[in-house]
C-alpha cells in the first residue's frame, strides 16, 4: 500500500516542507490522540525531541493536536529516542512520540510514534492514522471543559539516567576506565555523560554543544572522526559516539579504529552467552552484517538470523521468535530485555562493562573476527522491474555460482530511491570485487 505520511521509521523530511510542518504536525497529534483515545481514563502522551531547531516548531504544533482531542501531554524536551520509549511505559501514557530525523541533518525532522507498551507503531495502526490525517475519519474534538493540558516532566533526566544504570548488574561499575563519548550534539548530551560519570568512569565528552544547526555535523556515529581523533589525543581507554537520538553506536578503540555494531553484536552475544543470558541461543542481524560475524557466532554455537535491513525487521523477528538480542552493523543494537528499540547507551555499557572486566585493550576485546571483504555498489535505474530481466538474472546466478559457499551476495531494491544496492562478501577480495561488477554492468545495460 502506497503511503503519503509514513515511511520506515515513522514521517520523515525537510524541515518546514510538507510533511514537516507544523500544519501536518497539528494533525498528527489530532489523529494519533484520537486514535490512541480508548477508554473513559484521563489520556496521556508524552514528548520528546532532540536537538534540531526545528524541534521548537512541531513541538507546540503537536501538542495542540493532542490538546485538542483532550489528552495531557507531558514534555521531556531533549531526550534519545529509546528513553522516550521507556518513560512512556514507565508514566503508563497511552502514546509516545519522538521528534527527530536520527542522523539525518538539523534541516530534516521526523515524528516517531510508540504505542502504550513503548513499542513502534504497526503498519496495521500508521494506516490507520494516516487516514485519520487526509481526513477519511475526522478526529473528534473534545468539548471546551474537556481540552488537554500540557506540562513539563522535570525529572525525566534522571529517571532515564537510573534506568541507563540500572541495566548493568548491581556493584559493577566502570571505574578505572577513560571514555570519550560523543553525542552528536544530539538528544543525549546531557544524559549520556552523566550515565558514564555516575558508573565512575573518568569521561571527556564531546558533540555536547547543540546549537539547534550543529547535530550529526562532523560528529557522532555517522562521523566518527572527531571521536578518533578525541580518543588518540586524550589517551582514553575507549570511545562511543552516538547519533542525533542515541538509538545507534559506533566505538572506537585506544588506537582510534572504528568498532561498528557487528563486532560490538559479537562482543554483546559472547559476554551474554557466558553468563547465561542469551535467549535461544540467537542473534538476530539484517542481510547486510558481515559474514565473519556469521561464522564467529556460529562457532560459539550461536544462531545468526538474518532480516531485511532496518531495525524493525530486526525487532520483529526477535519478539516472533523469542530472541533478546539483535541489531545493524550501522550500530542499531536492541537489548528487548532492556529496551523496545535501539538504545545506544544502554548497548555501550554493556560492552563497557565487559570490557572493564576483562582487563585487555580495546583493540583486543572488540576485535571478535576478521571481516570478510565486503563491497557494496548503487546503480541507479529509470523505473520499472531491472531484477526480473532476463540478462540481469543470468548475470545473477553466474555470479552466485562464482561465489558458491566462500561468500554470498545481497540484492536489493532501495526504498526510497530509484536504486539497486548490490552487496557481495566473501573470502577472496578480488573475486567479490569481479562478481559485484558482473551484476552492476549488467543493471548498467538494462538501466
Amino acid at each position: 500500500m502506497t503511503r503519503t505520511f509514513f515511511g520506515t521509521d515513522g514521517i520523515r523530511g525537510l524541515a518546514n516542507t510538507e510533511p514537516m510542518t507544523a500544519a501536518t504536525a497539528l494533525r498528527v497529534g489530532m489523529a494519533a490522540g484520537a486514535y490512541f483515545t480508548r477508554g473513559d481514563h484521563r489520556h496521556r502522551v508524552l514528548i520528546g525531541k532532540d536537538t534540531r531547531l526545528s524541534g521548537y516548531m512541531l513541538e507546540p504544533a503537536l501538542v495542540a493536536g493532542f490538546t485538542a482531542v483532550g489528552m495531557d501531554v507531558f514534555l521531556v524536551g531533549p531526550m534519545p529516542t529509546p528513553a522516550v520509549a521507556m518513560l512512556t511505559r514507565a508514566l503508563r501514557c497511552d502514546l509516545g512520540v519522538m521528534i527527530s530525523a536520527s542522523h539525518n541533518p538539523f534541516h530534516d525532522n521526523g515524528i516517531k510514534l510508540f504505542g502504550p507498551d513503548g513499542y513502534k507503531l504497526s503498519d496495521a495502526a500508521e494506516a490507520e492514522i494516516e487516514a485519520m490525517i487526509l481526513g477519511a475519519d475526522q478526529p473528534m474534538l473534545a468539548d471546551a471543559s474537556k481540552l488537554g493540558r500540557a506540562k513539563r516532566l522535570d525529572d525525566a533526566d534522571g529517571r532515564y539516567v537510573e534506568f541507563a544504570k540500572a541495566t548493568l548488574p548491581k556493584g559493577k561499575n566502570l571505574r578505572g576506565l577513560k571514555v570519550v563519548i560523543d553525542c552528536a550534539n544530539g538528544a543525549a548530551y546531557k544524559v549520556a555523560p552523566a550515565v558514564l560519570w555516575e558508573l565512575e568512569a573518568e569521561v571527556i565528552p564531546i558533540g555536547v554543544k547543540p546549537d539547534g544547526f550543529n547535530i550529526n555535523r562532523d560528529c557522532g556515529s555517522t562521523h566518527p572522526r572527531a571521536l578518533q581523533e578525541a580518543v588518540v589525543a586524550h589517551g582514553a581507554h575507549v570511545g562511543v559516539a552516538l547519533d542525533g537520538d542515541a538509538d545507534r553506536l559506533v566505538m572506537v578503540d585506544e588506537r582510534g579504529q572504528v568498532i561498528d555494531g557487528d563486532q560490538l553484536m559479537a562482543v554483546i552475544a559472547e559476554s551474554w552467552l557466558q553468563q547465561g543470558r542469551l535467549a535461544k541461543k540467537g542473534l538476530v542481524a539484517t542481510v547486510m552484517s558481515n559474514l565473519g560475524l556469521e561464522r564467529f557466532v556460529q562457532g560459539l554455537g550461536i544462531e545468526l538470523i538474518r532480516t531485511k535491513v532496518g531495525d524493525r525487521y530486526v525487532l520483529e523477528a526477535m519478539r516472533g521468535e523469542g530472541y533478546n538480542l539483535g541489531g545493524e552493523q550501522s550500530g542499531h543494537i536492541i537489548l528487548s530485555d532492556f529496551a523496545t528499540t535501539g538504545d545506544g547507551v544502554v548497548a555501550a555499557l554493556q560492552v563497557l562493562a565487559a570490557l572493564c572486566e576483562s582487563g585487555k585493550k580495546a583493540s583486543e576485546f572488540c576485535r571478535r573476527f576478521t571481516p570478510y571483504p565486503q563491497l557494496l555498489r548503487n546503480v541507479r535505474h529509470a523505473g520499472g522491474a531491472p531484477l526480473e530481466l532476463p540478462k540481469v538474472k543470468s548475470a545473477i546466478d553466474a555470479a552466485e555460482k562464482k561465489l558458491g559457499k566462500a561468500g554470498r551476495i545481497v540484492i536489493r531494491p532501495s526504498g526510497t530511491e530509484p536504486l539497486i544496492r548490490v552487496m557481495a562478501e566473501g573470502e577472496d577480495e578480488r573475486l567479490v570485487q569481479a562478481v559485484v561488477q558482473d551484476i552492476v554492468t549488467a543493471l548498467e545495460q538494462a538501466a
